[in-house]
């Protein structure tokens, strides 16, 4: 059954191994997950003293939380969900715990495909946005890369501004 904003044209890919559905579950999950992580971090911190673990999950959830949003993204242009559906996706990974339910949500609408739509195969890409997640897709081992280094120089640049709420 083709989703409702599927338009005419779209051509039918065949499944993916590392689907948007696939990868924005792996994410939404990893996102909670590690929001769980900082703050039992926090409470220890403030309960026991050691603030060591809230250094290492707090970067641990910057990253994912980083990833998460680009994942996002990637798969609002994949899915072409709305600007307030995909802003909507964005702000559920400052709320802790939000990630999981929006994704569970999108699941259940049909708004999560088992196939990149710009694959090879698919559909011809339209607008700049649709060109380089084409050229992401064509490419993924390096895309993957790419990605990577840009959470990396993300997490580096925001870590050199200063950690949230100014701690040191």
């Amino acid at each position: 059954m083709a989703r409702p904003d599927q338009t005419a044209d779209s051509s039918v890919s065949t499944p993916s191994k590392l689907s948007p559905k696939r990868l924005y579950g792996f994410l939404a999950a990893a996102e909670m997950v590690t929001w769980a992580l900082l703050i039992i971090a926090m409470v220890i911190k403030y309960g026991v003293g050691p603030e060591i673990y809230v250094r290492i999950f707090g970067l641990t959830h910057g990253a994912v939380f980083i990833a998460y949003g680009l994942v996002t993204i990637f798969v609002w242009a994949n899915e072409r969900w709305s600007a307030s559906r995909g802003i909507l996706g964005l702000a559920t990974a400052i709320i802790p715990f939000a990630t999981l339910p929006f994704e569970r949500s999108m699941l259940r609408r049909g708004l999560l495909s088992d196939s990149w739509r710009l694959a090879p195969g698919g559909d011809a890409p339209r607008g700049p946005i649709e060109k380089v997640q084409a050229l992401a897709l064509r490419r993924p081992i390096l895309s993957v890369l790419a990605g990577v280094v840009l959470v990396v120089v993300i997490t580096s640049v925001l870590l050199y501004i200063g950690p949230p709420g100014g701690g040191n």
